[in-house]
């Protein structure tokens, strides 16, 4: 395969209340997916345990860990194991009482690439994160791995245009947003469904525009306690269209392949970096404006 071709897979599934299981399930399934020809691997937010951020629980922070630390070793020695780039969401303890929500990427010769803090935190119902996580203080950044140059950016960042474009102007050539999201198991509407997930798609699909990127958002699945979570992951080029996407209701690991040459394509022919007015953007770094 030419070298601007690179093969992905985002891994979607349910998890279960033991974490040992969960780390085993998505091992198995990276080995799946670099078997069918991935070579950039990206799993779900908080792949090892449930979304418990749907309470305001002080026992949930015995499953934070250090990163790096044991996972991250267990993800360095598969990726070098597979020759794989591994994005592995985890939930870091910085300090005593002090936490992150935070992405490990590890390059295909298994080593550790650095990390991507959560910069965008969200407390609204089933969805207390300000409890667990203190806002990234990494700043946006791209990793240089053996196959393509990328962004990782989680959940709640993915509605942000800000966090996108400052990632893509380090470089990203792909933006991969692992995930946690889902409607409340009370909201029966199935109109109200439909927009809310169309509204994440179109959203995602439009940082992939604005930039002239591809965009990967893997979601989990399944009903934990008042959520059920919607999957839906996809893949879309530069120009928004879905290469690939996944069902909302069934673990799947999803294949695409992102032909980077085509991002040179999409913005010589619709040149928004080009016509940027960066002198005339102070006034994003208020909160408002007042009149």
């Amino acid at each position: 395969m030419h070298a601007e071709m690179v093969p992905i897979a985002l891994i979607q599934t349910f998890c279960t209340s033991d974490p040992a299981e969960n780390m085993a399930k998505a091992c198995s399934k990276i080995r799946e997916a670099a078997a069918q020809g991935a070579r950039i691997i990206c799993l779900q937010e908080l792949f090892i345990t449930r979304y418990f951020c749907q309470t305001e629980d002080y026992e949930s922070f015995n499953h934070a860990e250090p990163v790096p630390g044991p996972s991250t070793l267990v993800m360095q020695e598969l990726a070098r194991e597979l020759q794989v780039v591994l994005v592995a969401s985890l939930f870091e303890t910085r300090a005593r009482g002090l936490y992150h929500n935070t992405a490990v990427v590890i390059d295909a010769d298994g080593s550790y690439l650095g990390k991507y803090r959560k910069m965008h935190i969200p407390d609204d119902p089933g969805f207390y994160e300000k409890f667990y996580f203190t806002p990234g203080d990494l700043g946006y950044k791209v990793f240089k791995t053996r196959y393509a140059t990328i962004g990782v950016l989680i959940c709640w960042d993915q509605w942000y245009p800000e966090a996108a474009r400052l990632t893509a102007l380090k470089g990203a050539e792909i933006l991969f947003y692992p995930t946690a999201i889902g409607w409340a198991t009370s909201e029966l509407s199935a109109e109200v469904r439909r927009a809310q997930q169309e509204a994440w798609i179109t959203i995602q699909k439009s940082h992939a525009i604005a930039n002239g990127v591809f965009v990967a958002a893997v979601n989990r699945v399944g009903t934990e306690d008042e959520l059920e979570f919607w999957g839906n992951s996809f893949v879309c080029d530069p120009f928004g269209q879905i290469i690939e996407e996944a069902a909302h209701q069934h673990e799947t690991t999803l294949h695409a392949t992102c032909d980077r040459s085509r991002m040179a394509f999409y913005r010589s022919h619709w040149p928004f970096l080009r016509d940027r007015r960066i002198e005339t953007y102070s006034e994003l770094q208020k909160r408002y404006l007042d009149e």
